[in-house]
């Protein structure tokens, strides 16, 4: 199945690693520092994000960043096993 994260990104479900809040989150800060040091982040609004997607990218895993809240990305995936 494939999950919508906004504008024309879509992910086959079996990549997600995770679906992550940035306000809950305790070191999400660190981590996307990291991976944007790395050039792992696609980030997927002008909005200010509201979580971050965590994906298998093969060689290098990739953070998307949202402006989704995890709640409505969570809702997603959910129908999509229904």
């Amino acid at each position: 199945m494939y999950i919508h994260l906004g504008r024309d990104y879509v992910l086959n479900d079996r990549d997600i690693i995770g679906i992550f809040d940035l306000e809950t989150t305790t070191r999400g800060r660190e981590f996307l520092n990291y991976a944007q040091k790395n050039g792992a982040v696609v980030s997927l609004s002008d909005e200010l994000p509201q979580c971050y997607v965590l994906a298998d990218g093969g060689l290098v895993d990739t953070v998307y960043l949202s402006e989704l809240s995890s709640a409505a990305m969570r809702r997603r995936a959910q129908k999509m096993v229904e």
